[in-house]
């Protein structure tokens, strides 16, 4: 049984402090505070304690007039039950790598973030109210849960979840914030739930950084920015969105994410429904004006199919295989799985999922493994689209005795006739190598149904991208860096590898490295605006320039 330690500063045979309970407090021990205002500050590492107030008692940490965090605690589990815990100028409640629950809880901050929690085993947080903070909530690198707690009157965001974090987050409210209601960055997958945004600065939930996270049955109203933002790159499930005078568009989806929309909510002004709503998405991206002219045609023949089969006129065998060739970055994952989507809405496949793999899914090492991973694969893709980029690769090495590429290829061509109406299959790569790929097996050619050229971006494009990455980052460009940026892109325009978006992403990655490079020699901490600006100097840093 774990031990109790009862605090109460006029009680004979109590302890008169909670930090003098906390020195004879063994691990796993519950130290329970009377009422009363107790001005102290506590730091726990390698511990297991849990404080709670008596019951029905007024229990108030107050850390006020300290430079430092209010309770902070490192590589244990800390439990913080009915407590009223304040902070001025710090962290209010600070973890790391440890398991925290808040339960009943009101937690108040001034210029810090008021809970903190960063790389923790486990996480909850239930019926607690956050308040009167710069941010109300941060959790990084950590899952777990947070039910039906109030965050309000936040200077900045209301929730951040960073660093792949995962928590489900379900009932409860986000309001009076000065920036967003809720902000989900670096690959985070969180789940939102039964949740209400009201009364933000900025957008209801900003997405960004390659996160992915879960949004069900979520209100978002009163906000001076969309309900929802996503970045590029990000994805994950808008469902049953419920938003109310918000900025337009309510929902905002950058060229080059991947987000699912349920029940959707006006995507753009124009939207007359989810087929118009994906070729909105497709016309979003950055240059492909020939590839947005194929699919657009694509799109025409298998609706004017559709109703001359409703109105019970002929309609020829279409295949809804494609072969996408160019070079890697110029968006063919991107728009492939637009096309599944566009195929689910048109009711030529179930699902519209979307699978990719490469040659070494596909390949086995053995006689008889590569016929059954292929057929795995295509199985498990069966309803959506099976991407398969570098496809190529397959057919490099045919006719030699060590390699079972063709196998692969083999396995296909006979699963593609025999489920020609169940799956979509894209397969990807350079422009001539993809020639030789088709020439690996009689039947490959009349298997796909057109090839689509993907042609590298410009110098112009590429600009225009890396102004979208740096903007779906969460970063701001100082206007003096245009310069710099087209010069660059001006001088490798004749590089081999010149017109791809990986060589924008690479440059990006570059400029938050030389950012963070000059910001760590403030010998400060940077302000907000600081953090989020890319100055010339972090450009030609990227760039090679001296």
């Amino acid at each position: 049984m774990s031990r109790i330690l009862t605090v109460a500063a006029d009680r004979p045979g109590a302890y008169p402090t909670i930090g003098a309970a906390l020195l004879d407090a063994p691990d796993g021990a519950a130290v329970v505070i009377a009422a009363g205002t107790y001005a102290e500050t506590m730091e726990l590492n390698g511990r297991s304690i849990t404080l709670r107030a008596e019951a029905g008692a007024e229990v108030v940490i107050d850390g006020s007039g300290a430079d430092w965090p209010t309770i902070r605690a490192a590589d244990g589990s800390l439990a913080l039950h009915d407590l009223v815990v304040r902070s001025a100028d710090n962290l209010t409640v600070s973890t790391e790598r440890t398991a925290l629950t808040l339960v009943g809880c009101t937690i108040s901050g001034g210029s810090r973030p008021a809970v903190s929690v960063h790389a923790g085993p486990g996480l909850r947080i239930d019926k607690c109210t956050v308040s009167g903070a710069a941010t109300g909530i941060i959790v990084e690198g950590a899952g777990g849960e947070i039910t039906e707690t109030v965050v309000r009157d936040m200077s900045g965001d209301g929730m951040v979840f960073a660093l792949g974090a995962d928590p489900a987050v379900s009932g409860g409210s986000v309001s009076g914030c000065g920036g967003r209601g809720v902000y989900v960055y670096q690959y985070s997958r969180p789940s939102l739930s039964d949740l209400e945004i009201a009364n933000t600065g900025a957008e209801g939930i900003g997405v960004a950084h390659g996160s992915t996270p879960v949004i069900r049955r979520v209100s978002v109203h009163d906000t001076r920015g969309s309900a929802v933002t996503v970045g590029p790159g990000c994805g994950g499930t808008i469902e049953g969105l419920r938003p109310s005078n918000t900025a337009e568009p309510a929902v905002q989806i950058a060229a080059g994410a991947t987000v699912e929309v349920i029940e959707a909510s006006p995507l753009t002004a124009a939207s007359s429904g989810p087929i118009d709503e994906l070729l909105g998405h497709l016309d979003q991206m950055v240059g492909l004006p020939g590839v947005k002219a194929e699919v657009r045609a694509l799109v025409d023949e298998i609706q004017v199919n559709e109703w001359r089969r409703t109105a019970g006129l002929s309609v020829g065998s279409v295949s809804h295989h494609l072969i996408f060739a160019g070079a890697p970055g110029t968006g063919k994952t991107t728009v492939a799985r637009l096309y599944g989507k566009l195929l689910k809405a048109l009711g030529v496949l179930p699902d519209g999922g979307f699978t990719e793999v490469s040659r070494r899914d596909l390949v086995g090492q053995y006689i008889g493994h590569t016929a059954e991973k292929t057929s795995q694969v295509f199985e498990k893709s069966l309803g959506g689209v099976l991407f398969i980029d570098e496809a190529y690769t397959l057919s490099r090495s045919a006719g030699s005795g060590g390699d079972f590429g063709q196998e692969a290829i083999d396995v296909l061509v006979k699963l593609m006739e025999d489920h020609r109406d169940e799956i979509a299959i894209i397969v990807a790569g350079y422009t001539v190598e993809m020639t030789d790929f088709l020439a690996a097996n009689p039947g490959l050619g009349s298997r796909f149904s057109k090839t689509i050229e993907f042609e590298n971006y410009s110098a112009e494009e590429l600009l225009l991208i890396t102004d979208r990455m740096v903007a779906g980052g969460d970063y701001l460009l100082d206007p003096a860096a245009g310069a710099p940026l087209t010069s660059y892109f001006d001088r490798i325009a004749d590089s081999p590898n010149f017109g791809n978006a990986r060589e924008a992403r690479r440059l990006v990655e570059g400029m938050r490295k030389a950012q963070s490079q000059r910001l760590r020699l403030l010998g400060r901490m940077p302000t907000t605006t600081e953090l989020r600006q890319l100055l010339p100097d972090d450009v030609q840093a990227a760039a090679g320039v001296s």
